[in-house]
């Protein structure tokens, strides 16, 4: 019997976030010291706290712009930290964007351009096409969050509205040398998702985006969506990118082999069910909800005590039914909570690797048999509050919610169900 389960999956959290640590995956990839100048730019919801440890390991001067989220952000000597909005983008993104694209031009061929990407930066550089707003771009954004697509769909549409993802700000740079270090969080580790690939160029299409569009129905109007008709970003092979180099420095591969790691050092078997599940979130709750019931009732699975690790994104679709507070991992939990209500000998955690979920100051919430008591007791309903898309309430009202604070690194959910 675990005797402090909140403990142990706190301890799995800390492990995998420590396996993205920003310092030591570039001290790893450090390109060499070029001929001319070195810029940094970095752009993401760990933006800073990478500019921050680049800084730490590169020996020799920099000239550094990196763009975070609002909030705490990491101190640099050589890097000036701008912030905008997440998830929906603002002016300050805006003006972000375009002080990122004049940083990197004027460059020679001796020149090198470090680019620093993690999740988030899709939002935290708006750049709508000349003759779109900010507007436009705001409500494109909240459109593909509404409307339940994976992140890689969303990110097809996004970089085919923009002048600074897709590769185009790597373009802007030719023809200095560009190497990019990314923290992964989207499934399947493709860097070209990644924020939109800002310095990454891809081989979609326009016709990819307008795929989408018709595919989840976004409401956009016929400017937008011409204009995505006639966009195309650059490819691979264009001249451009040819001396450019792409590193995935971190991942949630990583970290679940980190999290499983501490697990074993703590007896218990470690199950990692996949890196890279997607899906809407309180389906895909229900589905690990179950396959944790299945092995704590019938002895099946891994040897016990056990616990199932998963990543990757989970999605929300908003509908008619209200648009209540938290974010996707609270989502997948209270759907689990509600499907192992009164079920011993389970305790769970969801969390986003970034320290905080959706708009709300948690990374996530714990959840175990009592949840959805405790929830009623305190006078909430938990499937009211699920079909509201409420669940940061539903685990306020039961004191299950998970707070970390900012973790400095972005490789998306955490997912552990700890049974027996």
């Amino acid at each position: 019997m675990i005797e402090a389960p909140r403990a142990l999956l706190t301890t799995l959290f800390q492990a995998a976030v420590a396996a993205a640590d920003p310092y030591d995956a570039i001290r790893r990839h450090l390109p060499a010291r070029p001929k001319g100048r070195t810029v940094l730019v970095a752009a993401g919801k760990a933006a800073s706290q990478m500019a921050a440890a680049f800084e730490r390991a590169w020996d020799g001067p920099l000239s550094g712009l990196a763009v975070a989220r609002h909030g705490p952000v990491a101190a640099c000597r050589q890097t000036r930290i701008l912030q905008a909005a997440h998830p929906v983008p603002d002016r300050s993104g805006l003006l972000a964007a375009a002080a990122l694209m004049n940083h990197v031009q004027g460059l020679t061929e001796d020149d090198l351009v470090v680019a620093l990407i993690s999740g988030g930066g899709s939002a935290l550089l708006p750049a709508p096409p000349i003759g779109f707003t900010l507007a436009d771009e705001i409500a494109l954004n909240k459109a593909l969050l509404a409307s339940g697509a994976p992140i890689s769909a969303m990110n097809r549409v996004r970089k085919h509205f923009s002048r600074i993802k897709g590769g185009r700000l790597a373009a802007l740079a030719a023809p200095a040398r560009v190497v990019t270090l990314v923290v992964s969080d989207v499934p399947g580790d493709n860097p070209a998702f990644v924020a939109s690939g800002p310095t990454v160029p891809d081989e979609t299409t326009a016709r990819d985006a307008l795929d989408v569009i018709e595919a989840y129905r976004l409401p956009l109007s016929a400017a937008v969506i011409e204009a995505i008709r006639m966009a195309e970003a650059p490819k691979p092979d264009d001249a451009a990118f040819a001396r450019n180099r792409v590193e995935v420095i971190a991942s949630a591969r990583v970290s679940l082999s980190a999290a499983a790691h501490a697990a074993r050092r703590a007896g218990v078997t470690p199950l990692i069910l996949s890196d890279a599940i997607e899906g809407e979130a309180r389906e895909v709750g229900r589905v690990h909800a179950a396959l944790a019931r299945e092995f704590a009732e019938q002895g099946t699975g891994p040897a016990q005590p056990a616990v199932l690790l998963s990543g990757g994104e989970t999605t929300v679709t908003l509908g008619s039914d209200g648009e209540g507070r938290g974010g996707r991992n609270a989502e997948f939990l209270l759907a689990a909570a509600i499907d192992l209500d009164r079920v011993e000998r389970i305790v769970a955690l969801a969390a986003d690797t970034d320290g905080i979920d959706g708009s709300e100051t948690n990374a996530g919430a714990f959840c175990d048999g009592g949840t959805a008591g405790r929830i009623r007791a305190a006078g909430g309903d938990p499937s009211a509050l699920l079909s509201r898309h409420d669940a940061w309430s539903a685990f306020s009202l039961s004191q299950d919610l998970f707070v970390s604070g900012p973790t400095g690194t972005n490789v998306n959910d955490f997912r552990a169900f700890l049974i027996g």
